[in-house]
């Protein structure tokens, strides 16, 4: 078997959640008047809200503090969460999960966003029976790019890293997994704009590209 556990990220990868995310970033920018430019908001892609939040205050200088931003932007979140009517799994993610499951890979996530955003994402979209865990980001000590996610995911699967795999979306994601030095696929996802994906060992814009069946798999070796 050419690998034994896949290390997803969430957002941007399983479901298409970075929409919703940007419009209730830009919701909450707008709640507490701060004019934030697109080439501003690509850097936060991958990042924890409460790592967000703390670099507006500290950017802006505002006088409130990180966690009143974080409450606004998860209260627009959780509006748009259940309203949105474009929120769905992307396209090939379930299958997939199967395909993975049907070969035991072990799968775990390791996710930036709350562990409240995860466990109704899993809830919503029935995704507990294909993960032996779930990690979020916004629980650890660093954020990525720091590598900490990716390195605790792997301990979680039971498995060393050269066993692993990371799939993800965002420039702070595989830079995380590089820096973990486990390998990386590099969704190129729709719904993540000005990401780079140099650091990646392969980068994608259809799942069924990793299959296990596909010829990118013998590469990894044993």
């Amino acid at each position: 078997m050419p690998f034994k556990a896949a290390l997803f990220d969430m957002d941007g990868v399983i479901v298409n959640t970075e929409p919703l995310h940007k419009k209730a970033y830009f919701e909450m920018f707008d709640n507490f008047q701060l004019k934030v430019p697109q080439s501003l908001y690509a850097t936060f892609t991958g990042k924890s809200t409460w790592s967000v939040c703390q670099k507006l205050v500290a950017l802006f200088e505002l006088t409130c503090s990180p966690q009143e931003l974080v409450d606004k932007k998860r209260e627009c979140f959780g509006y748009l969460f259940d309203h949105d009517t474009e929120f769905n799994l992307l396209p090939g993610v379930e299958a997939l999960l199967e395909n993975y499951a049907s070969h035991g890979v072990k799968m775990v996530l390791a996710s930036s966003a709350s562990m409240l955003t995860i466990n109704r994402v899993f809830e919503r979209f029935h995704l507990a029976p294909y993960f032996m865990d779930k990690l979020s980001g916004a629980d650890l000590t660093a954020s990525k790019p720091h590598p900490e996610i990716f390195e605790l995911a792997a301990k979680r699967a039971g498995e060393p890293k050269a066993n692993c795999i990371v799939i993800e979306d965002s420039t702070n994601g595989i830079q995380a997994a590089h820096a973990a030095k486990i390998r990386c696929v590099a969704y190129k996802s729709p719904h993540s704009k000005d990401q780079d994906y140099e650091l990646a060992q392969k980068v994608i814009s259809d799942f069924a590209e990793i299959h296990m069946e596909t010829a990118f798999y013998n590469t990894l070796g044993s």
